[in-house]
Formats: structure tokens, C-alpha cells, sequence
């Protein structure tokens, strides 16, 4: 009788941790990158930097059912692909970085505002490649 009491317990958890593991989740990084996430997580959105060992931001990632980032014709840069979706990289303006920001609409009613900051056109380069190796699976905020 105690094994079926313990498996009947076991059971109900394991649904529980998976759930709690999946609640705001970040996107896959590319694999072999050495980038680790380091998250922020509000009511309404999931902040993801991603690291390198470092301790260097390669870019980030902000999740949200709305974003107040907006394409502007007039800061069109770069074209990439990022998880099989086609984005446009726009530029910001930071005194002394290059900053890009793009944004994708995932399918559960939220975005990915992707954004990086760098110092030189090779780290440019580097980041644009990294951020475009992300995979959007399981990418739900709050108690979606």
C-alpha cells in the first residue's frame, strides 16, 4: 500500500515541476556557445540576457504580449533569419555602441524584442550570429 501511496505522489508532482520549469522560459540558445541566460521576470514579460563566460552580454531578449519597440523605415540595417522567421535588424541610437533591436511575433500572442549592444563591427558580426542561432519553443510568461 505505501508504494502505490508513493507512486500516486510522484506522479502528481512530476506534472507540477515540469509546469513550474516552463512558466517563463527563454529561448534554446545555439549549442555550443558557452552563453548562459540570466533572467529578470515581471508580471507581463521575461527579461533574457544572454551571457558569455565572461560575464559580457552578447544580446537580450524581451518577451511580451505587447513591446513598445517600433520599426522605423528609416533605421532599416541588416537581414537575417532567426528560428525560420525572416526579421529586419533596425539601429539605435547609443553615444559610443552599435545597437540593433528586431522583433519577432511568436504564436502565443507574445513578442521577442531582440536587442544588442556592441562596441565594435566584429562583435556586431559575432552577436548578429549568435541571437540568429535562438529557437523559440516554450516561451510563456506569467501564468499564460
Amino acid at each position: 500500500m505505501k508504494t502505490k501511496q508513493w507512486m500516486a505522489i510522484a506522479a502528481l508532482l512530476i506534472p507540477l515541476g515540469a509546469f513550474a520549469q516552463s512558466a517563463g522560459s527563454c529561448p534554446e540558445l545555439p549549442a555550443a556557445t558557452g552563453l548562459g541566460w540570466e533572467t529578470t521576470q515581471g508580471e507581463d514579460f521575461l527579461y533574457c540576457k544572454a551571457m558569455r563566460d565572461d560575464g559580457t552580454q552578447a544580446f537580450a531578449v524581451m518577451l511580451r504580449a505587447e513591446s513598445p519597440f517600433r520599426e522605423r523605415f528609416s533605421l532599416r540595417e541588416e537581414k537575417g533569419t532567426i528560428d525560420g522567421r525572416e526579421v529586419r535588424w533596425y539601429r539605435g541610437s547609443v553615444q559610443d555602441a552599435i545597437v540593433r533591436e528586431t522583433l519577432i511575433e511568436l504564436d502565443d500572442d507574445l513578442t521577442a524584442h531582440i536587442m544588442l549592444r556592441v562596441d565594435s563591427e566584429q562583435q556586431l558580426a559575432e552577436s548578429l550570429r549568435l541571437s540568429e542561432g535562438l529557437r523559440f519553443h516554450d516561451t510563456r510568461i506569467g501564468s499564460n
